[in-house]
């Protein structure tokens, strides 16, 4: 008999590269019978970049790719977190916990609950106590995305207090954390050492049609995946970064995604414009295809108010990895030792690098095409031998077995 798993998820996309593309098909090519709960935003479901998908608007599960789709309309949100934690810290089953997601969530009756976030873990909490009061003992199991909360992050010092202290008391009822960095799961395991904690990296399937780069090819294209805002620092930084680099380097920057719903579109100063590609969001299976003339990927996080940023593993890390694409960052310590370790980019060590510091990088690189394909090479082989999605997915299967038996 299939075991049934349900997905818990508050904040992302039923679409989620991660949740559903990845974990979701892997657990059901694997046997297991997946239903995910989903939230929807003024009455529709909507896609990774925020806009609302119109014909999603009927409130009835349905099944997507094999997959059961439960989508729901009560959003959990941090303003009620005083009741949460009333519920979590109370002992209560089903006299707290009201709320959609757990309603829905026990209506399933599944074997195991994967959460995806702070506030879906909550409401597992819910449903693991409300079951096991009615005679069945289920397991709970967190993907813990990133640090909630973020102990750099600025916000009421009483909020932080009480979400600790439920984020402890959850842990001691969990059957297992999934996250994505080395650091995290550290920290995850000074707060309850007995965890059962696993890293699975937000690694993409390994590119089939991979060739070698022509590293003497121009112009030289520094690629950036994800979305970018035009009113945020980034932007502002990749304009420097091009604008020091066009009078001595054939340069052009290349940006995979855009802007997301309802943001103002990235605007070029027309000086520039030669030097730039920028296309919108692109399905993740054809991300090896715009990946091929791509000579560095780009990364640079704020680091000073986010732990979360230090210790990131970002989608678009492995996939440059993935493509042979070396990767120029900050001083991101998870992504800092990992490149330092596999000799596969560029770590500047300082926490703010600015455009020309950057481009001073850059401008080097772009004379030592021994040295990029070395790192490119050196990118690919991690890929293959440790760190593509197919090596995750066997991660996945032996947690669920260790914390289902």
């Amino acid at each position: 008999m299939k075991q049934k798993v349900c997905f818990l998820v508050t904040e992302h996309s039923f679409l989620d590269v991660r949740i559903f593309e990845k974990e979701a098909k892997s657990l059901q090519k694997k046997g297991y019978d997946v239903t995910m709960i989903v939230p929807k935003v003024n009455g529709y479901l909507f896609d990774i970049s925020g806009e609302k998908l119109k014909n999603s608007v009927a409130s009835k599960s349905f099944y997507y790719e094999g997959i059961k789709i439960v989508p729901y309309t009560e959003r959990l949100d941090n303003p009620q977190i005083y009741q949460y934690y009333d519920d979590v810290t109370s002992g209560r089953e089903n006299e707290g916990f009201q709320n959609e997601l757990t309603t829905l969530g026990i209506k399933e009756n599944a074997d195991i609950y994967h959460a995806h976030e702070f506030l879906s873990f909550y409401a597992g909490i819910g449903i693991k106590r409300t079951l096991k009061k009615n005679g069945r003992s289920v397991a709970l199991i967190y993907d813990s995305h990133e640090l909630f909360p973020d102990p750099l992050e600025l916000m009421n010092q009483r909020t932080r207090i009480v979400m600790d202290q439920m984020l402890k008391k959850m842990l001691k009822e969990v059957d297992g954390v999934i996250t994505v960095s080395e650091s995290i799961k550290s920290w995850y395991m000074q707060i309850e050492p007995s965890l059962a904690i696993e890293v699975i990296y937000n690694s993409p399937p390994l590119t089939e049609e991979f060739t070698a780069k022509d590293w003497s090819c121009r112009p030289l294209t520094i690629i950036h995946e994800g979305f970018i805002s035009q009113s945020r620092g980034n932007w502002r930084k990749i304009i420097g970064i091009v604008d020091a680099l066009k009078s001595t380097i054939d340069i052009r920057f290349k940006i995979i995604g855009g802007t997301r719903a309802n943001e103002k579109k990235l605007l070029v100063p027309p000086s520039l414009k030669e030097h730039f590609e920028i296309k919108e969001w692109v399905n993740y299976v054809q991300i090896p295809s715009e990946m091929k003339s791509a000579h560095l990927g780009w990364i640079d996080l704020n680091l000073t108010h986010s732990l979360n940023n230090q210790y990131a593993m970002p989608n678009k890390f492995f996939s440059y990895l993935n493509n042979g694409v070396p990767v120029l960052v900050n001083n991101c310590v998870d992504m800092k030792a990992f490149i330092e370790k596999h000799q596969c980019g560029i770590a500047v060590s300082k926490d703010s690098v600015t455009a020309e510091e950057y481009a001073n990088v850059i401008r080097k690189l772009s004379e030592n095409a021994h040295l990029l394909k070395t790192m490119s090479i050196n990118a690919r082989k991690v890929m293959e031998e440790f760190y593509c999605w197919e090596k995750m997915e066997q991660r996945l299967y032996n947690f669920y077995e260790q914390v289902t038996n």
